[in-house]
This record gives C-alpha cells, structure tokens and sequence, in this order.
C-alpha cells in the first residue's frame, strides 16, 4: 500500500513537474514561491490591521505571528525531522526525472512548509474576516495554493508534501483563529470598528 501511494504521488508530481512544463510557467512558478514577491502583501495586512483596528489590529498581527510559527516549527521542526522524507530533486533513484527550476536544498520534503505557513495564515485570516468579506475565503485559498503548487512545480515537494502541509496550516490557522474569536468576541471587521 505505501509503495503504491509513492507511485501515485511520483507520477503526480510529474504531471505537474513535468506536464504542465512551459516558458511562462518557468518564470512564474518560481516567483511565486519567493517570499520577497509576498512581502507588499504582507506589509500590506499589517498596516490594514493596526491601521483600520488599532489594538485589536496588532492582537490580529500577533495572532497571524503565532500562527505562522507554529505552522513553520510543526512543519519543519517536528513534522520534517521526523519523517525524514527525501526531496524529488534530492531523490537518487528520482531526481533524473526531475526538473529542477530552484535551488533544490537539503532539507527534507514532508510536510512542505511553504503549504502549512501559507495555508495557516489564510485560514487565520478567513476566521477572523470572513463575516464582512466573503471573498477573502477564496482569494486566500487560490493565493496558498498557488504558492503551493509552485513548490511542485519547481521540482523540490512532492503533491503529498503540499496536501500534508496544506492539512495542517488549515488545522493550525483554524485553531488559531478560533482562540482569536474568543478572546474578541465582539470583533466586527468592519472599518472604523476598533
């Protein structure tokens, strides 16, 4: 059974990896898993926060901070160390097959990081948010599975690493984002509300 899971995630991945291969994706796959391409938006959220909620404002801020460290250290301290999974690109009876479109690294594969900090910063944005802004549900989904599928295609996670790691940043960002709605319960994200 595992070894038949291993097979489909290859082939998986090589769909992505390899079938959907062309020069436009090549310079934009990259991009978009570069945390320097995300930081106008993160810049952004911080001073929509505190901006438009003050103190509450800066309780969302460390609400997205503890969110995303403890995604990154499940991921990448616990999760990683632990399975000890090789990367495609690292992979010696694999990486012939793998394109490889970034430095691969020497980290391990499972769970992706990039997918559960992602995904547990759009999640903890959804709990907080969704009440005034429906759209944020599916601008931050589309923009954690972009960076997501980016990581497969660039050639260094497998699609089973991005599911895992998606799983748990949406875990981690609703857990989180329910502790925030009970600490401010009467939190309307409405402009001028503080």
């Amino acid at each position: 059974m595992i070894d038949q899971l291993v097979s489909l995630d290859q082939e998986a991945f090589l769909a992505i990896n390899q079938g959907l291969s062309n020069v436009f994706f090549d310079w934009l796959m990259p991009v978009l898993r570069n945390p320097y391409t995300w930081a106008p938006l993160y810049l952004f959220i911080i001073v929509f926060c505190i901006r438009n909620y003050r103190n509450k404002g800066l309780l969302i801020v460390l609400f997205i901070l503890i969110t995303f460290g403890i995604a990154d250290a499940l991921s990448s301290s616990v999760i990683k160390k632990s399975v000890k999974r090789i990367r495609p690109c690292n992979d010696i009876e694999f990486k012939e097959e793998v394109a490889v479109r970034v430095r691969c690294g020497s980290g391990y594969s499972f769970t992706s990081s990039h997918a559960a900090n992602h995904f547990a910063i759009s999640t903890v944005l959804i709990m907080i948010f969704y009440r005034r802004w429906k759209h944020i549900l599916w601008l931050a989904l589309i923009w954690a599975a972009l960076v997501s599928i980016a990581q497969v295609y660039v050639g260094v996670h497998y699609p089973l690493d991005i599911i895992a790691g998606a799983l748990l940043g949406c875990a981690i960002g609703y857990t989180t984002g329910l502790v925030f709605r009970v600490i401010v319960p009467d939190f309307a994200p409405v402009k001028g509300v503080s």
